[in-house]
C-alpha cells in the first residue's frame, strides 16, 4: 500500500511540474477590516495571476463584505486557523497553495521563486525568510534568533509564508485542527513528504504583536513553547502560556 501511494505521490507531482503552475494564496482572518483592502491589493500588484481566497472566520465587523469584494473566493467557516486554511484549501484551484496572514508584506517576484523551487518534483514545499521591520534594533536580533531557532529546532510557523503541493496537502490530511502549533505540526509533516526549500527571499510581518506585548517577551516565549512542543509537551499547558504570554487582551488562542 505504501508504494502504491508514492507511486500516486508521484505521478501527482510529475502532473503539477507539467505546463504552467497555478498558485492560491489562502489567507485566514479575523475582523481584519482595517487592513484588508490594502493588503489584498499589496498582493494583487505583487503576486498578479494568483488566486487569491479569503477565509473568514466569524468577523463581526466589514471584513465578509471586503473578502467577498475584493478576492477571487470569500470563504465562511469556524474560527480557527486550521480550520479556515483547510475550508480554503478545500476550494481553491491552484496547482501550489501559499498560506499567508493578513498582516504580512510579500516580496516582488515571490510567484516565480515559488515556481523555480517547486519545478523540482523532488520538493514538497517550502517558505520564506521573515523579516520585521527596521526599527527598533531589537528586531533584527528577534529576526536572527527566530531563524536560526528555527534551523536548529528544524520548525517554522505560519509567519513563514509556508508553500506546498495541492497533491501533498492532500496526503498529508492538511493542518491538523488542534488551537495550538497546528502550523508547525503541518510543518513537520511536510518535510516527511519531501525535500521542504528554505527560499531567502523575504516576508515582511506586523510588529503589532511585539509592539503590544513587547519584543524581548515575545521572543522569548515563541521559543520558550517551540523547545517544550519539541519535547512532546502537552498543548494544554503549551496553550496556557500562549495564553497568558503571547494574547492580547481578551483574544482567543488560534484567532486568525
Amino acid at each position: 500500500m505504501q508504494t502504491a501511494n508514492l507511486v500516486r505521490s508521484n505521478i501527482s507531482r510529475r502532473r503539477e511540474n507539467s505546463g504552467r503552475m497555478q498558485v492560491s494564496i489562502i489567507v485566514p482572518v479575523l475582523n481584519e477590516a482595517l487592513g484588508l483592502e490594502p493588503f489584498l491589493r499589496h498582493l494583487r500588484r505583487r503576486a498578479p495571476g494568483a488566486e487569491i481566497v479569503i477565509v473568514d472566520g466569524g468577523s463581526r465587523d466589514n471584513t465578509p463584505d471586503l473578502a467577498s469584494r475584493l478576492s477571487d473566493q470569500a470563504v465562511f467557516s469556524k474560527r480557527g486557523r486550521a480550520l479556515q486554511m483547510n475550508a480554503g484549501a478545500s476550494v481553491s484551484r491552484g496547482d501550489l497553495l501559499w498560506f499567508l496572514h493578513a498582516d504580512t508584506e510579500v516580496p516582488w517576484g515571490c510567484l516565480d521563486e515559488i515556481k523555480r523551487i517547486m519545478v523540482d518534483p523532488s520538493v514538497a514545499g517550502g517558505f520564506f525568510r521573515i523579516r520585521l521591520p527596521p526599527r527598533p534594533a531589537i528586531y533584527r536580533l528577534t529576526d536572527s534568533f527566530a531563524h536560526y531557532a528555527g534551523i536548529l529546532l528544524r520548525m517554522r510557523c505560519g509567519d513563514h509564508g509556508i508553500f506546498c503541493r495541492r497533491s501533498v496537502f492532500a496526503e498529508i490530511g492538511g493542518f491538523p485542527e488542534v488551537p495550538l502549533m497546528e502550523d508547525v505540526e503541518f510543518f513537520r509533516r511536510l518535510r516527511r513528504c519531501g525535500r521542504v526549500v528554505h527560499s531567502n527571499e523575504r516576508i515582511v510581518v506586523s510588529p503589532r504583536r511585539y509592539q503590544t506585548i513587547g519584543p524581548a517577551r515575545l521572543t522569548f516565549a515563541y521559543g520558550l513553547i517551540a523547545t517544550l512542543y519539541l519535547f512532546g509537551a502537552p498543548l494544554s499547558l503549551l496553550a496556557r502560556i500562549y495564553q497568558r504570554a503571547c494574547c492580547i487582551g481578551n483574544e482567543p488562542i488560534g484567532a486568525s
